[in-house]
């Protein structure tokens, strides 16, 4: 299947680096599938501007972030944003037929759900609800919120980065009705080739202390920040040769003298991720990724896998990272590991320094067979009967 597909994302509310990665893996490749694209920014927010670290109804730096770095997929000519605190006025070059995009479109991609379909929306005949973080969805639709169960409704189809949702061994709930379709994230594999050597350091990019997304599910708690599983490995730089480093977004200055008395190297995640460039030099620079995932994903066992990491691998970087169930669908031992306790992460990081030109080969490999863009969304697209 091929045609005209608008895709739904949050580039302008949110620009930063890995928000703008994951939507222009979409985007290009579909473009790489023969699809006509549009790429429109519509989720009813006010502008953010993050140097100034203020919302407002000026929108001129989303706009500004849209043009540069859709010229990336060649789209300079082929966006349009909505600014809600204008009444809901159309930006971009796409303003003047806003209406229009939806209305000629086959296929409606609603990347991160962060749009909530309206009238316009609707015209479409096929609409995809793209969902990258699980587990609070699907709780919420088990829990029967209004909210949730209205905003999936109005899609035809449903996708989810977490593969294992309904099969055994997934604690996610599954709410009869609600079908999802396992998928995860497209990468342009040559974006992220280097000619880097590896760095010394293993690093992430993280957000540090995120507790809005808890939630209580059959009376267990479920926590959605990262710090909760940082924190059980605390003790890691004593006990591993090479340095780890973490690009935090974290303003506690008691957090973050915790975390260098530990041994953590700790710089500002705002520096490496306001410029896409920047981001992805990091990560090209590096050793290789040793990240935790959030206790939602890992102990539902959702078989949820970072976009950021899939970039990592890209890059031929190695992965270590938190055990969410990801090894039922992409394999794990060399390039990539996944781990359960401090004593995996000291292994992984043992058998990677031990030969490390071979694991880095077999990241680059991972990334070229699971994650390769045209690979990931024909198989959706497949999976949809599309």
């Amino acid at each position: 299947m091929s045609g005209r597909v608008v895709v739904l994302g949050v580039m302008g509310q949110s620009p930063f680096a890995g928000v703008t990665w994951q939507v222009l893996h979409y985007l290009e490749g579909f473009r790489r599938l023969g699809w006509d694209v549009t790429y429109v920014e519509d989720t009813g927010a006010w502008p953010y501007d993050p140097v100034a670290n203020t919302v407002s109804a000026d929108c001129s730096y989303a706009l500004a972030h849209l043009q540069a770095v859709l010229g990336r997929c060649d789209m300079e000519e082929a966006w349009a944003y909505r600014n809600a605190a204008e009444d809901g006025r159309a930006y971009g070059p796409c303003a003047s037929r806003f209406g229009e995009l939806f209305a000629g479109a086959d296929l409606l991609v609603n990347l991160t759900g962060a749009t909530v379909l309206g009238e316009e929306h609707l015209a479409v005949p096929v609409r995809l609800y793209l969902e990258t973080d699980p587990v609070l969805p699907q709780v919420e639709l088990a829990q029967a919120r209004l909210f949730t169960v209205d905003l999936l409704s109005a899609h035809t189809h449903l996708a989810t980065f977490g593969e294992n949702v309904g099969t055994p061994g997934c604690r996610v709930p599954v709410t009869a009705g609600f079908d999802y379709l396992p998928t995860r994230q497209p990468v342009v594999l040559e974006w992220w080739q280097t000619r880097e050597p590896p760095g010394v350091r293993y690093t992430t990019v993280a957000s540090w202390r995120q507790t809005d997304k808890d939630l209580e599910w059959e009376g267990e708690l479920y926590t959605w920040s990262k710090h909760v599983e940082f924190l059980k490995i605390i003790d890691l730089p004593s006990r591993v040769a090479p340095p780890v480093d973490l690009a935090l977004a974290c303003d506690d200055a008691e957090d973050l003298a915790m975390l260098r008395a530990h041994g953590w190297g700790v710089i500002d995640a705002f520096a490496v991720s306001l410029d896409a460039d920047c981001y992805r030099r990091y990560i090209g620079c590096s050793r290789g990724e040793l990240t935790v995932a959030k206790d939602q994903n890992v102990r539902m066992r959702s078989g949820w896998f970072s976009d950021r990491s899939a970039c990592y691998l890209a890059s031929g970087r190695p992965v270590i990272t938190q055990d969410t169930g990801f090894g039922e669908v992409v394999p794990t031992g060399q390039g990539l590991f996944a781990f359960r306790d401090i004593d995996d992460v000291v292994a992984a990081v043992e058998a990677i320094e031990s030969d490390l030109d071979k694991h880095s080969e077999a990241a680059l490999e991972l990334a070229a067979t699971y994650f390769r863009a045209e690979t990931v969304l024909a198989d959706l697209l497949a999976r949809m009967g599309s």
